[in-house]
């Protein structure tokens, strides 16, 4: 019984994500689900370090965009047909970025870490606009093509998308399940009692910082071959803000929340876009509201939390080395 609690979220996963097919609602709303499920997969990422160890990054939108680019000129240089390697590719080339910003901002603590990631993704998005040969300027990165099996309508994008960001949100899984994950989980809680058992906190920072940015950086690659293009904004702090939103809404202490919480964002901003030019405004309204009424989350609840009680437990064991059983 315990085991089925603890894989109830991986099942209504698969339900909602497979069963949109069983209703094959349309190739709008196919797409809308890709482009929620991808946004999981970057909420997850970033979830990783944001209520897993702690951190506040509002420089993510820079590992997202450049997941996006590399796999966007990647594909116009060369061809298609490689377009999985790009994407991983992309992931490779966010996490080798983040390890060097990383080893600068983790010196950092609190607001002051938050804004020198900010700086830095700002940074880099104003040079996609002076770098044109290679950026494309204002324009971004038109055309960008997918490979012939890809081809033929929304449905076999979604499918592989399902699958790539599957395999990444159980690799990311495993992790916050792990030794590692637990460490992190201690770091958030007490940082001085981790470096007074002998853990080294700066280190484990870095790990999960290049993590993050890593699988940020498949999301933005898939993407870019959702839609077929890319642009500067990819990079912009309100594609951070996002993350933050749909960590803080599905419910950042849990693993599964930034789904839900991507999944309401993007359905909210298709929803509301609909009948209204302001629909920023009343999505902040209810954003509002939710995180009132739901402090933690929407599967923040405490009958939600029961899955993480492991989590809680092992964090305990790496805080209290001694209370191990021999």
């Amino acid at each position: 019984m315990k085991k089925i609690k603890d894989y109830l979220p991986w099942i209504l996963y698969f339900v909602f994500f497979l069963g949109l097919l069983a209703i094959n609602p349309g190739s709008h709303y196919i797409h809308l689900a890709s482009r929620i499920i991808i946004y999981s997969l970057y909420a997850v990422a970033f979830n990783l370090l944001y209520g897993t160890t702690g951190l506040v990054s509002f420089g993510h939108a820079l590992f997202y965009g450049i997941g996006a680019y590399i796999t966007g000129m990647l594909v116009k240089a060369t061809s298609p047909e490689w377009f999985l390697l790009y994407i991983l590719l992309g992931g490779l080339g966010a996490a080798f970025l983040s390890f060097f910003i990383g080893l600068l901002t983790l010196r950092l603590t609190g607001i002051y870490f938050t804004m020198l990631t900010l700086a830095f993704a700002q940074l880099v998005w104003g040079l996609t606009f002076k770098l044109y040969n290679f950026t494309g300027g204002d324009d971004g990165i038109q055309a960008i093509a997918k490979p012939a099996i890809l081809t033929g309508g929304v449905t076999k994008y979604y499918l592989f998308s399902f699958i790539i960001v599957t395999v990444c949100i159980y690799i990311l899984w495993r992790i916050r399940r792990s030794p590692f994950g637990a460490v992190l989980n201690s770091i958030r809680q007490n940082p001085q009692r981790i470096t007074f058992i002998g853990i080294n906190v700066y280190r484990n920072q870095l790990k999960a910082f290049v993590i993050s940015a890593c699988f940020s950086g498949v999301a933005g690659g898939l993407y870019a071959g959702l839609d077929g293009s890319i642009h500067p904004d990819m990079l912009h702090w309100p594609t951070s803000g996002n993350a933050i939103l749909m960590a803080t809404i599905g419910g950042m202490g849990t693993f599964f929340g930034p789904v839900v919480g991507a999944g309401i964002l993007t359905g909210l901003e298709e929803i509301v876009g609909k009948y209204t030019e302001y629909w920023s405004f009343y999505i902040g309204v209810v954003v509002l509201i939710v995180v009132l009424l739901f402090p933690n989350g929407v599967l923040g609840i405490k009958k939600f939390r029961r899955a993480n009680n492991n989590e809680e437990k092992e964090t305990e064991v790496v805080c209290n080395p001694g209370n191990q059983k021999s």
